[in-house]
């Protein structure tokens, strides 16, 4: 299936979801380590922007800056052409879904409760959560009888689905996703990436993801960052990276990639 772009009203519920997000010279640091550097980012919106390098390149971080999870040190962080500050995060956060690696379940609650948690604590009535979350399971393909277990009882795959649910259910333009397929089984992971793919094109969300896997980003995104030490090294549409890599470093990733892929060198 292609990327193509659903119109008019998509299958989360809302119409145009075109919200833009910006780094804006944005440095980052962890006492010593300087996590991101100078960074200057555009996320088209409405499409999928992958984030890749190897571990501890500032990817993740970027993600944090994103949703406000950590603040720049130096920069701004914007949405929608506003700075986002610490009188804004709040409203800006209920735009934002977020996944993790593990998904973050309460493990103490059931799918169900764990995905409907903030739309309860905003005052949601009972027929607009059932509403919802019969539109969500359908969208994600989780049999609602699941969401009567506890986070121990699903499978990693199933414990996922419900993971982007609850990151879905307050109808977010903007979804944030940091290695969520990362724990899984291949098979299973092979099959979430398609469903994901599928997802994101029903969404018309802006979204942007968190991966080590060039094949995984390719497979899922339109816009590829790679990263490298806190600093953007290339971006651009997955076949470019591929094909034409401008620096010694995304020469040396894609090619290691496609041993690691294809277990063989070209």
């Amino acid at each position: 299936m292609g990327h193509a772009t659903a119109t008019g009203r998509s299958a989360s519920g809302s119409g145009e979801r075109l919200a833009s997000l910006q780094l804006r010279g944005v440095t980052k640091l962890f006492g010593a380590t300087l996590a991101v550097d100078d960074v200057h980012l555009v996320v088209p919106p409405g499409r999928v922007t992958a984030l890749i390098g190897p571990s501890g390149c500032g990817k993740s971080t970027i993600l944090r800056l994103l949703n406000g999870l950590v603040r720049p040190d130096r920069g701004e962080v914007v949405i929608d052409g506003a700075v986002i500050d610490g009188k804004s995060l709040a409203a800006v956060r209920r735009r934002m879904g977020y996944v993790i690696q593990d998904g973050g379940l309460f493990p103490h609650l059931t799918a169900g409760e764990n995905v409907v948690v903030m739309a309860r604590h905003l005052g949601w009535d009972a027929a607009r959560i059932s509403a919802r979350l019969d539109r969500l399971s359908a969208l994600v393909r989780l049999d609602s009888a699941l969401l009567g277990r506890y986070p121990r009882e699903l499978s990693g795959g199933q414990a996922q689905r419900v993971a982007l649910m609850r990151a879905l259910m307050l109808d977010p333009s903007v979804l944030l996703l940091d290695e969520p397929l990362a724990a899984l089984d291949p098979m299973i992971r092979s099959a979430l990436q398609d469903d994901l793919r599928e997802i994101f094109a029903a969404l018309r969300a802006t979204v942007v993801l968190v991966s080590h896997d060039l094949a995984e980003a390719t497979h899922l995104a339109h816009h590829i960052v790679l990263m490298r030490a806190g600093q953007i090294v290339q971006q651009g549409p997955p076949g470019e990276l591929l094909t034409s890599p401008i620096s010694t470093f995304a020469e040396q990733f894609v090619r290691a990639q496609r041993v690691l892929n294809l277990g063989t060198a070209e």
